[in-house]
């Protein structure tokens, strides 16, 4: 019976949807996590009667014919771009992206990562860092004896030194955009990598067309809707149980074949 295979492939696709969106409510509380939503195709179908098919020497035809669908299959997960909510830190060296773009992170093995996750810190050499240690691009250094920093909403990174009255401009921090930026392929740590599916890296100075600006003291909190989760979580399981009971119903049939004498 096509049944029990259809049934199984809506049980596998429900519960990669679960896994889905038990991730989402996992990162509620991630910095700059950009929820995800899996997408699901129809399996290809078997023809009983061939649409269009002649049906009589003649000339007439199948006006509709008669397909069976062979089930579901996971198309695609996608990341939703969507803007978190911003949340005043008040820790100087926090920055958030308002509207579009990417922070860039020189990696240890030499690639440059992409995030939106703005909670840097300095380094012992004073570099402007992760929490991880990876180097903010394009490497700015704040310099010891800087009694305030300010980074305003142009990426400029402008520090106070004792004796001087107006702040020293000390580096520039860019952003990188993408063509797609649903291309872009996450290794953990909220970091991404640039694919052939994202585009390249367009960098730029925040505020530069098509850039987002950047705001201190201020984090990126996940665009997670909790309502919205949970309800997707219920109408999946929902799902899942109505699959398992055709499994149910298909043995049922298949057994009543058995007892048959």
């Amino acid at each position: 019976m096509r049944s029990l295979a259809i049934a199984a492939t809506g049980m596998l696709a429900q519960q990669t949807n679960v896994e889905v969106i038990s991730n989402n409510l996992a990162n509620m509380g991630t910095t700059g996590f950009k929820r995800r939503r899996a997408e699901f195709q129809d399996l290809i179908y078997q023809n009983l009667r061939r649409v269009g098919s002649q049906s009589s020497d003649t000339g007439s035809v199948l006006p509709s014919g008669a397909q069976v669908g062979l089930g579901v299959r996971t198309a695609a997960i996608y990341r939703i771009s969507e803007q978190g909510n911003l949340q005043q830190t008040e820790n100087r060296f926090d920055l958030a992206i308002r509207g579009n773009g990417y922070f860039q992170i020189q990696m240890p093995s030499g690639e440059v990562a992409y995030t939106r996750d703005g909670t840097f810190a300095l380094s012992p050499e004073g570099v402007l860092v992760t929490a991880e240690g990876f180097v903010v691009q394009p490497g700015i250094t704040i310099p010891a004896a800087a009694r305030d920093v300010t980074i305003n909403a142009s990426g400029e990174v402008l520090a106070r030194l004792d004796g001087q009255v107006a702040p020293q401009n000390v580096g520039q921090i860019q952003t990188a955009i993408f063509a797609n930026e649903g291309g872009l392929e996450a290794i953990g740590d909220n970091l991404f990598l640039a694919t052939p599916g994202s585009g390249a890296a367009q960098a730029a100075a925040p505020g530069q067309p098509g850039h987002g600006s950047v705001m201190q003291g201020f984090v990126e909190t996940s665009n997670v809707n909790t309502v919205q989760e949970i309800t997707s979580l219920i109408t999946a399981q929902r799902a899942y149980e109505m699959n398992s009971r055709v499994i149910t119903a298909s043995d049922e049939m298949l057994s009543t074949l058995t007892r048959l004498r």
